[in-house]
């Protein structure tokens, strides 16, 4: 009974010395493999002290270079001090390796902090590879970059639709008569088509006469939604830069509105009965300002900023959508089809 209380002694001993081992800081020898250059000291490797200055450190490098360097081994059976090409290729990178390690500050710092603290073994570990895989341009510089880039994408982008809005309400009859009409008025069209010395071609007489009407267009018609004009304010970067001044603004409407609303009962005005419409309606500011005015003021009529009011109106939107797909010849084929033909069904095509 004693001889298995002192085995069962002597076994939890050892495996609390083994625990302790495990947990005791590495010895100084073992800080060094794997990490930099190896098992020696890259000073030594160099020839310098450690209070060799930068330019020391590189002329070190540069001899050393010169002299290890494989293509004064190559062919040879052994070089001016003895080495084989393989082992002054081995040489050679080491050098390399310690002047990477020396010539940088961060590194060297990281370095002689090594070589004082050799008991920190794992924070060697996390400095030594966190530098080697960080990457080599500043995260903040790429983040900016991007940005400027989706910024100016945005810009174009917006500007080509904008322009392709113009050249399609040119065409259309409505919008280019009263652009005709104004250009008249104005004697624009009249003084393309002057005769003289200067005069042109018909087809130039043509092109300028396509271009005051899109001017005037541009000028007269206001458009809104997703081919509005765009802003130099609207893109990327600006929302970025802009988007502290953006929310304070926003933090101090919506305390007035709770003010204003919920703690003096105040009644809503126009743009504010606008504004709960489109919540219910679950429209951007831009798709509910492309909607047209004699809309906007149905919306109001019925008062749709009641909440009841908007579900009677949003029901009857549903029913009438039903009617018009119900009496649309599309959708009776489709529905034939689905009963006779669609999904679910076997059919056999006799040759």
């Amino acid at each position: 009974m004693a001889a298995a209380l002192c085995g069962g002694a002597r076994g939890r001993l050892l495996w609390w010395l083994l625990a302790a081992a495990a947990l005791a800081p590495r010895p100084a020898r073992a800080l060094i493999e794997g990490l930099y250059c190896g098992r020696q000291v890259c000073y030594d490797v160099l020839g310098v002290s450690r209070a060799a200055g930068k330019a020391e450190i590189a002329r070190a490098y540069r001899q050393l270079a010169r002299q290890y360097h494989p293509d004064r081994h190559r062919g040879e059976p052994a070089g001016p001090g003895g080495e084989t090409l393989q082992t002054a290729h081995e040489k050679f990178l080491l050098i390399a390796t310690a002047y990477e390690t020396l010539k940088d500050e961060e590194t060297r710092k990281d370095y002689d902090y090594m070589l004082d603290h050799p008991e920190e073994y794992y924070s060697h570990y996390y400095h030594y590879y966190s530098r080697r895989l960080a990457p080599k341009v500043d995260v903040r510089i790429v983040i900016l970059v991007t940005v400027c880039a989706i910024s100016v994408f945005q810009f174009f982008s917006w500007w080509s639709s904008y322009n392709e809005a113009i050249n399609y309400l040119a065409t259309v009859p409505k919008y280019r008569i009263q652009a005709s009409e104004i250009a008249k008025q104005q004697g624009l069209l009249n003084r393309a088509k002057e005769k003289g010395k200067n005069r042109r071609s018909k087809e130039e007489i043509r092109e300028e006469e396509e271009e005051i009407i899109k001017d005037i267009i541009k000028n007269k018609i206001d458009i809104k939604g997703g081919y509005q004009k765009p802003k130099i304010y609207d893109i990327l970067l600006f929302q970025i830069l802009l988007a502290p001044f953006y929310l304070c603004k926003y933090i101090a409407w919506y305390c007035w509105w709770i003010y204003c609303f919920n703690i003096k009962g105040q009644e809503y005005g126009e743009e504010e009965k606008l504004y709960i419409i489109r919540r219910y309606m679950k429209m951007s500011q831009s798709q509910f300002d492309s909607l047209e005015d004699n809309q906007k003021e149905t919306f109001l009529e019925r008062q749709l900023w009641i909440r009841e009011n908007y579900e009677v109106y949003k029901q009857e939107q549903e029913e009438e959508i039903k009617k018009k797909m119900a009496m649309d010849p599309r959708w009776k084929r489709y529905r034939r089809w689905m009963r006779n033909e669609g999904p679910g069904r076997l059919t056999f095509i006799d040759d």
